[in-house]
């Protein structure tokens, strides 16, 4: 069995692509090795954290990277997938090798506002919304 790398990237690689990877790890059953990184690496959204620890999922100690630090190590993907809009999506840089490049537009916790749980319960539609897509693509790449 081929093993599929996956790089999910979003702005600041402190919500959206953290979750997507998280989840791809839990659901890949070792089919998939998943990364994620930010074209502004920020620092992890603590109700993003909060949320996957509600779904049984740690990130908490995920620390935020950068797109271009991992381009310019000369990673190689089967699938750059970018979570954020159409817009920031075209900012990242296109990687070598035969790269499916994929967007996947979800909406930026960045400028989720309300009150603290209004914004969780926003943040835990964002997870749900990830977590669906990425067990379609998960199928869709087991030919599932």
């Amino acid at each position: 069995m081929e093993i599929v790398k996956v790089l999910f990237v979003c702005l600041h690689n402190s919500a959206r692509s953290q979750m997507a990877e998280a989840f791809l790890k839990k659901e890949g059953g070792g089919m998939f090795v998943a990364e994620s990184a930010g074209l502004e690496p920020g620092a992890l959204n603590p109700l993003a954290v909060r949320v996957m620890q509600e779904a049984g999922i740690d990130i908490s100690q995920n620390r935020t990277k950068s797109v271009f630090d991992l381009y310019k190590q000369g990673k190689l993907y089967s699938y750059v997938i970018a979570v954020c809009d159409a817009l920031n999506a075209e900012r990242c840089p296109l990687f070598p090798g035969y790269t499916v490049r994929m967007e996947w537009s979800f909406d930026d916790p960045e400028y989720f506002e309300g009150t603290i749980e209004e914004r969780l319960e926003k943040m835990r539609g964002l997870r749900d919304q990830i977590k669906q897509k990425v067990t379609e693509f998960v199928n869709t790449v087991r030919g599932g």
